[in-house]
């Protein structure tokens, strides 16, 4: 069984910072692609950031030059470190990995609440 376990959100002020964290868990055999969603209250979720297996990396515009997406593979942790948070970044982040169990399955993690607010 493996699991996706996101930390690290909480309540911040504007121009503040918080650092995500997301270990995989369980039996499996590689890590692909490791990739944060967020989804606010009434919208769609969207992709903030993906980093390969290999470390390339990309970013949603509206994160660009704010967040950094980051993975230790020794440990199959994905980091995000978002830096001067705006009110508009306000969502529930999601971890999501697709996984080799023997095929490649898309797994997600419970989601952590981020709130920007004075």
């Amino acid at each position: 069984q493996v699991q996706l376990a996101e930390s690290g959100g909480g309540l911040v002020q504007p121009g503040e910072s918080l650092r995500l964290s997301c270990a995989a868990s369980g039996s499996f055999f590689s890590i692909n692609a490791m990739n944060w969603y967020r989804q606010a209250p009434g919208k769609q979720r969207e992709l903030v950031a993906r980093i390969t297996n290999g470390g390339g990396t990309n970013y949603a515009d509206f994160v660009k030059g704010r967040f950094v997406i980051s993975r230790d593979n020794a440990k199959n942790i994905v980091y995000l470190q978002m830096n001067s948070l705006k009110p508009e970044d306000t969502a529930v982040y999601y971890c999501n990995a697709l996984i080799n169990v023997g095929y490649m399955y898309n797994y997600w993690g419970q989601g952590t609440q981020v709130t920007v607010s004075s």
